[in-house]
């Protein structure tokens, strides 16, 4: 199945919890490089469906190289043009050429076998290629057995804990222009933490509209702490009043089981902002679809 505009409430979470299990992963090995994140780690992404397309937009934005097959040419071909995949080869054998210069250098990069998965999954075992991290729901594959017992791990998908708020922003007009604004405030608003989480919330602000492309056109999603968000709703409340920003802008603040939807609309010098219950509008957030 190729990603459409009806994938878009959920894509952009699930890629969300799956880089939440990557950053799990890096957080457990010290000395990560934050510039380069996970550079030098394989993931394997198994099959460029759905859930395998977020999983490597995860990948890029937390740093990975990335393997991912599929013989499916429909898929191969969006998967180039939302930009998924840096790569379409015909051979495992090319596929680790890239590989050697981008893990060395410890370089981000994404490249999909046009070839069942089953097929490169023997290949990989054949020439003892050994992924340092597996997709979700591998643990009883016995296809992924070989790998899991030479160390390999499985990426476990984080939801946000009842600790964070998943802060989401929309603005229909002007997109191009607004989102960047708004992401600044976003990003001032993180502080100048150097902790983990910090760390891994600015590496998203700054890497997953570039990874997600048109995938994240509709709006922006971003895990943080309460004071973060409430931080970002008073700061664009601030600019709209004061016509620095003359556009509506849509935000989602959902922690736990509380949603609150804020709409700031330029009104005069002022903003006029509408709560609006949470069942009536869903959030960006809603419906991961890995499990």
């Amino acid at each position: 199945m190729t990603i459409d505009a009806q994938s878009l409430p959920s894509f952009p979470a699930t890629v969300d919890w799956l880089y939440a299990g990557l950053i799990q992963f890096a957080n457990s090995h010290p000395g990560i490089d934050q510039q380069s994140g996970l550079g030098g780690s394989l993931l394997y992404a198994g099959e460029l469906d759905e859930p395998g397309s977020a999983l490597v937009v995860a990948g890029n934005i937390a740093g990975v190289a990335t393997l991912a097959a599929s013989a499916d040419v429909a898929r191969q071909r969006q998967a180039i043009r939302d930009g998924v995949v840096d790569f379409l080869v015909t051979t495992l054998d090319e596929a680790l050429r890239i590989f050697k210069n981008e893990i060395r250098k410890r370089e981000t990069v994404a490249v999909c076998v046009t070839q069942p998965p089953e097929v490169v999954e023997r290949e990989m075992v054949e020439l003892g290629v050994l992924p340092d991290l597996l997709p979700p729901g591998v643990l009883n594959a016995p296809a992924y057995k070989v790998f899991l017992d030479q160390g390999a791990r499985q990426v476990n998908p984080i939801s946000a804990s009842g600790s964070h708020t998943v802060l989401t922003w929309r603005v229909n007009t002007e997109p191009a222009s607004w989102f960047p604004k708004l992401d600044a405030i976003a990003d001032e608003c993180l502080g100048s933490s150097r902790s983990a989480e910090a760390w891994s919330a600015r590496r998203w602000l700054r890497l997953s509209p570039r990874y997600m492309g048109r995938l994240a056109q509709g709006g922006r999603l971003l895990r943080c702490d309460a004071q973060v968000a409430k931080c970002f709703l008073a700061r664009v409340r601030e600019q709209v009043a004061q016509d620095a920003m003359p556009v509506p802008v849509e935000i989602h603040l959902s922690s736990g089981s509380k949603t609150e939807l804020h709409l700031i609309s330029p009104n005069s010098a002022k903003a006029a902002e509408e709560n609006v219950n949470s069942e009536e509008r869903q959030p960006l957030q809603s419906g991961p679809t890995i499990q």
